[in-house]
């Protein structure tokens, strides 16, 4: 076999033996007093359409999102705002006054693409109240729900969290 043949070979095992992924990172930025989520595909193909559930109740510090001035939140209270790639929703978030869960649904997230969005969070059983440490945002679960498959993975101390999802679709 030629050299250009074992090139073209080895490329070719590669390709099958290490499968592309759409996984998904979401990071957490505490910022008074609008705090920032960054959705990002890591992945080597694009998400197609997707729900993207971020599910504060079980974080450390009992964490709500605080959009007015009503609910037992801390000072201040921003709604939901897109910074970044508003293109990829479908419509904005239901997001309501002391909820724990945010849905967005994406569609079209390419490889190395954002969604970035700022809102108020706070928390409620803490001291701190209208911050929030990177500790007190761990146990916020993350799931990527597409089609009838599920997707999740748990923020760490670090405030993000990678969800790993199949193989990407030749």
């Amino acid at each position: 076999m030629n050299t250009i043949g074992l090139t073209l070979s080895c490329f070719a095992f590669l390709l099958v033996a290490f499968p592309s992924f759409a996984d998904l990172r979401v990071q957490f930025i505490e910022g008074a007093p609008k705090d920032r989520f960054i959705i990002e595909n890591l992945g080597d193909c694009d998400l197609g359409a997707v729900d993207i559930v971020i599910d504060v109740s079980a974080s450390e510090a009992g964490l709500i999102f605080d959009t007015t001035g009503a609910s037992e939140g801390v000072g201040v209270f921003q709604p939901f705002e897109v910074t970044k790639g508003e293109q990829y929703l479908l419509e904005p978030p239901n997001i309501s006054d002391a909820d724990q869960r945010a849905t967005l649904n994406v569609t079209g997230l390419g490889q190395g693409e954002a969604v970035a969005f700022t809102i108020d969070v706070d928390d409620t059983a803490g001291q701190r109240g209208i911050t929030v440490s990177a500790g007190e945002i761990s146990g916020t679960s993350v799931t990527l729900l597409k089609g009838n498959r599920s997707y999740s993975a748990v923020m760490d101390t670090d405030a993000q969290v990678v969800v790993e999802t199949e193989p990407c679709s030749p």
